[in-house]
């Protein structure tokens, strides 16, 4: 191994810590929909995407290449210290993120925090505008989109081709089909999100004099990268699994199947030419797009929103916490400690707010009040009135309990529906009376 001095030791393990943390936080875009509708049992879920995820590490390196010699300008005099800052301001944005149980992109806190602290400490020319344009903010804006319209057909041509047959005639085959999606999106999250870790330590080594610039990132750096993600991937966010699987719509089978694969489709394209996309913003739109596919399904805007804020919020707040974190850097060792105090107390105050209302496996897919009372929104109610629900079997699954025998929950608004009429006949027999 190259010698390594004790500061890029301590960015490579603040770096394994983003990652490890990006495996907890994603786990839902590959899990999220087979967990809520009973096609794998939560904990062989994140076995498996944990498995894959590691894999998926070892099988490009076009992506951490966008980030060790892409984004940022190498020659600029970006230092250690500079890179530790942006890991920091990641990983703190991304336990809030998760602590609130929204599925935003931990790449785009990655870049947030990498761009704000090259800002605050070397300036505006150490950072390549051209490649994020290119390479990070049109993805972002194009792969949900595209992910979203993707699944919408592949759902509405999935449901055309069940039609007149009985849900239990396709069920055995949409959980074969699920466990299978879902195990590309593990594989194809590991090939995009695993690399970005490697290319910050990359840069890291370059950056300190370990590596030459623009060098593939050493063998050891793809090991630890893989298995730091794979471990996090393991543990499972149940809180974002939980946003994710229940509370953007109530996915069945055939939704889910046909999400993961939309979704596995587009990552795997943007790893091979080495787009370092959000694989969250991809398995969001996925899963709203199935949402919208669905005749009668009803979709939680709401919810959405608040995703889509996160979104947005996610480069710019990522960047100020890192750019803070750089000036304090700067100062020297006393600096660099005081950066490395206040984010390990952040991490401890955030894990123990989340100890309030823990969220594991053995609750992820109840639904949160919030969510099972929402009415239907305005987006929702006009998709309806042009597409209803179908008849037939489908029908009748849909009216009756075939989502709750899937995912163990119910619905409410069937419930509110049937209890809204038994208000209205108890008024009326009173009156008559």
């Amino acid at each position: 191994m190259e010698h390594i001095t004790l500061l890029i030791g301590i960015v490579i393990i603040t770096a394994l810590v983003f990652d490890f943390t990006n495996g907890f936080h994603d786990t839902a875009n590959a899990m999220a929909t087979t967990i809520s509708t009973g096609a794998l049992g939560p904990r062989v879920a994140v076995a498996m995407s944990a498995v894959l995820n590691l894999i998926g590490a070892f099988l490009s390196v076009e992506v951490a290449k966008t980030i060790s010699g892409g984004i940022l300008d190498e020659d600029s005099g970006i230092r250690p210290e500079v890179i530790f800052a942006g890991l920091v301001g990641a990983i703190l944005w991304n336990l809030v993120t998760w602590l609130a149980g929204l599925p935003s992109s931990s790449s785009h806190a990655l870049f947030g925090g990498l761009i704000g602290a090259t800002v605050a400490s070397v300036g505006i020319d150490g950072v390549n505008g051209d490649a994020i344009v290119m390479k990070v903010l049109i993805p972002a804006v194009a792969a949900p989109l595209v992910a979203g319209i993707a699944t919408i057909v592949a759902t509405r041509l999935t449901y055309r081709l069940g039609r007149g047959r009985a849900a239990e005639d396709t069920a055995k085959g949409y959980r074969a089909g699920q466990i299978a999606s879902a195990a590309l999106v593990s594989l194809a999250h590991g090939t995009n999100d695993a690399q970005k870790t490697m290319g910050v330590i990359t840069l890291a080594l370059v950056t300190g004099g370990v590596i030459a610039p623009d060098s593939d990132p050493p063998m050891w750096v793809i090991v630890s990268a893989g298995l730091a993600i794979a471990l996090g991937t393991y543990l499972g966010g149940w809180r974002i699994i939980r946003t994710m699987g229940k509370g953007i719509t109530d996915i069945q089978p055939p939704q889910g199947f046909a999400a993961q694969t939309g979704a596995a489709t587009v990552i795997l394209a943007s790893s091979h030419i080495g787009f370092a996309l959000s694989t969250t913003q991809v398995c969001s739109g996925a899963v709203m797009g199935a949402g919208v596919g669905r005749k009668g399904s009803v979709v939680r805007w709401s919810t959405a929103g608040r995703m889509v804020a996160a979104w947005v919020l996610t480069l710019p707040a990522a960047g100020l916490i890192a750019a803070g974190s750089a000036l304090l850097a700067d100062q020297g060792d006393w600096g660099i400690t005081a950066v490395a105090v206040l984010a390990v107390a952040g991490c401890v105050v955030i894990w123990a707010l989340s100890r309030r209302k823990p969220v594991d496996a053995s609750n992820v897919n109840e639904v949160g009040q919030d969510a099972a009372a929402e009415p239907v929104g305005v987006i929702t109610a006009a998709l309806q009135s042009v597409a209803p629900p179908p008849v037939g079997s489908a029908a009748t699954a849909d009216s009756t309990a075939s989502p709750d025998t899937v995912s163990g929950t119910t619905t409410a608004q069937p419930k509110a529906v049937a209890a809204a009429g038994s208000a209205a006949r108890a008024a009326s027999s009173s009156t008559s009376s």
